[in-house]
């Protein structure tokens, strides 16, 4: 209180100059004293007197120009309020005409932002994922990028663009850029026999007969290496199979067709959606999935396969194969003469994927996700404790939406920098555009897992243009892969513009829309809800 006293004092004596501070000062130490204040004297009568007077005037003063001041302010308030008007058109009209813009590019995808998140919300209730995050990008643009459900169910944290998740088989168009930049580069021959670089993987024979397997074949997954089923028997059977639903015998009796229906054709209409379910869950029941083994090395982590027989002849069949993404990591470690974790870590620094990390169970990695499947009973858990330690290269990196979108719209700039004529003003390409043109190019005797339309390039699947009718169906090109592993499903998919040369001024690359979702249950198929995202986008684009 005394210290309200003293500062009231010293503004009494600016205002009045009659009295100093220092007389004021003594004077409120009198009416901070309390023994003072008992004992009333002349002085501290003629002092109070004095105080009070000074106080009703000050009071009057304020009393009589009181509406002066209101007034005032309420001018002083309009004229801050037209010029912040007049700055705020300025800057929209003349000096920041961008962020009009912006707000024109929010406007115009508000609407494919509204139709994806519903479209996202049913295929999230329909498979019972407990979160997704989806991003999308439009000419280089993070555009929309948000979370749904959560991340972890036990602690409610809810799911956002930041939410860390398993990318799964996304990492196999990541470690395939990084074999296409050494390739690029004049580092390494993917024609040569993968033991010119490994040496510990042993010479192969299919059929008593010789054979060489190359780094061009691990790409394309013709090297004939088993993936998780370790029967080579049995994956023929599923092959054989598969084609026997797909074309029937010609000649063939009434009662062998009832027969071969009841064997062997689903009791839907949906058949082909059923059988790749019932597959992607046989698959989950391979022990390799569930490895809890560290291997402290990819060259440790051959021993896995490198002593199984093929399955197939090398070059002849599409088999996908994760076992043949490790020997290509393996590879890469021997070109680049570093450990294949440090060098895929130095590519993302380069690409600016810096929340993009090798899952370890040790360190602690904010917004990492819990993983989730369903048990027996129907009801989601938590996925088991696993050990991906084995298949860096096929399917062991953690990732966001945003990492992700970075990654697919550097290999859109790379691809469409053929296209530019003048390049003048323009950075290079992560990728040289005649290497990522060899990736996305349709290899021979390769298949489409995900998506019929396709065949697979080189780490990547790939639909090439095609119309077949006028006023008919007409596919887009567009190149994508999905992911599956313990807890987790991925989609990244990039959709590039059609066409590529823009009328008027010249492109400035990356031209076209980049979608990608990540959730925490697996088992989920997410290439055609991608694709219909990106196609929402690509509308509200106006190409």
């Amino acid at each position: 209180m005394s210290r309200l006293l003293s500062c009231s004092a010293d503004l009494l004596s600016i205002t009045f100059k009659g009295i100093s501070p220092q007389k004021v000062r003594s004077y409120s130490s009198l009416w901070a004293n309390k023994s003072t204040l008992r004992k009333p004297s002349v002085v501290y009568e003629h002092n109070r007197a004095l105080f009070t007077s000074r106080r009703v005037r000050i009071f009057q003063f304020f009393r009589s120009t009181r509406s002066k001041f209101w007034i005032l302010g309420l001018g002083a308030g309009f004229a801050l309020a037209l010029g912040l008007k007049n700055r705020v058109y300025l800057s929209e009209h003349y000096e920041d005409n961008k962020t009009e813009n912006n707000r024109s590019a929010a406007a115009r995808y508000c609407t494919a932002i509204e139709i994806s998140r519903d479209l996202l919300q049913r295929i999230k209730d329909e498979v019972g994922a407990p979160g997704m995050v989806v991003g999308v990008s439009v000419d280089g643009t993070p555009i929309w990028l948000e979370g749904l459900g959560y991340a972890d169910l036990e602690n409610r944290v809810a799911c956002c663009p930041e939410t860390v998740m398993r990318i799964a088989s996304i990492c196999k168009p990541l470690t395939a850029v990084a074999v296409a930049r050494l390739w690029g580069e004049g580092q390494l021959d993917l024609d040569a026999p993968v033991q010119k670089y490994v040496p510990e993987f042993p010479e192969k024979q299919f059929e008593g007969g010789a054979v060489t397997i190359t780094p061009r074949m691990l790409l394309s997954h013709l090297s004939g290496i088993r993936h998780y089923e370790k029967d080579a028997q049995k994956v023929i059977e599923e092959k054989e199979k598969a084609k026997r639903l797909l074309k029937l015998p010609e000649k063939q009796t009434k009662d062998d067709k009832k027969n071969v229906e009841n064997k062997e054709s689903p009791k839907s209409e949906d058949s082909g959606t059923k059988c790749k379910e019932v597959k992607r869950k046989k698959e989950f029941e391979q022990g390799e999935y569930y490895l809890k083994e560290h291997f402290e090395s990819v060259i440790h982590s051959l021993d896995l396969f490198k002593d199984d027989p093929l399955i197939f002849k090398p070059g002849t069949t599409f088999l996908y194969s994760t076992h043949a993404y490790t020997l290509l990591s393996a590879v890469v470690e021997r070109v680049v003469g570093q450990r294949f974790l440090d060098h895929m870590m130095k590519v993302f620094r380069e690409l600016g994927m810096l929340n993009t990390v090798p899952e370890e169970n040790d360190p602690i990695i904010y917004h990492r996700s819990r993983f989730y499947h369903f048990n027996k009973k129907g009801r989601v858990v938590n996925c088991p404790y696993v050990d991906n330690s084995y298949k860096w290269a096929g399917g062991g990196f953690l990732s966001t939406v945003g990492d992700l979108l970075l990654f697919g719209d550097a290999m859109l700039y790379s691809y469409q920098m053929a296209h530019v004529k003048d390049v003048k003003g323009l950075l290079p390409g992560f990728l040289m555009p005649q290497t990522v043109r060899a990736m996305w190019a349709p290899v021979d005797k390769t298949e489409a897992l995900w998506d019929k339309d396709g065949i697979y390039g080189m780490g990547w699947l790939v639909v090439e243009k095609q119309q077949n009718y006028g006023q008919c169906r007409t596919r887009r090109h567009y190149v994508s892969h999905t992911g599956g592993a313990v807890g987790a499903s991925s989609v990244l998919l990039v959709l590039p513009s059609d066409p590529v040369e823009p009328r008027g001024d010249p492109p400035v690359p990356p031209k076209g829309v980049v979608v990608t979702i990540i959730t925490n249950m697996q088992t989920v198929g997410l290439n055609n809800t991608a694709m219909k995202i990106a196609q929402e986008f690509d509308k509200a684009r106006g190409v």
